[in-house]
């Protein structure tokens, strides 16, 4: 059995924060104050505090995409993560990297998909039909 992690990172509007992990991620609000909120973040337990997020660049190669660095990860079931994309899609998510799968047929085949909150934070959600292949290779 997998432990939560917590994370915290900065964000420059706890409402916007509020309506984009609440309600487009369909996340759980914890505990809050004037400057932070956490977040039940898929069972993890995420804190966002306002300030200026950190810096990225698209410095990360996977495959044949050059992807946000560094950014927040989340592995979930395939048909979670189907649920998911598609709650992203209507929402109308501006996408970092759209839904796809990546190492087809190979060890390790995963869907991905790339975003970013509304402070910039780069966010990246991996599906996987076999959770035990997680770490194939």
């Amino acid at each position: 059995m997998l432990t939560p992690f917590h994370l915290a990172y900065h964000v420059t509007d706890l409402d916007a924060a509020r309506a984009f992990y609440g309600d487009t991620l369909g996340c759980t609000e914890g505990r809050a104050t004037d400057s932070w909120v956490d977040f039940d973040f898929f069972g993890h337990q995420l804190s966002l505090h306002l300030g200026t997020p950190f810096a990225t660049t698209n410095t990360g190669k996977v495959g044949d995409h050059m992807v946000p660095m560094p950014h927040l990860g989340l592995v979930l079931a395939y048909d979670d993560w189907q649920a998911l994309a598609h709650r992203l899609t209507k929402a109308k998510t501006d996408w970092v990297l759209p839904p796809s799968v990546r190492f087809e047929g190979e060890p390790g085949e995963q869907w991905t998909m790339f975003f970013r909150d509304p402070s910039g934070n780069p966010i990246e959600i991996k599906g996987f039909r076999d959770m035990g292949k997680i770490f194939a290779s």
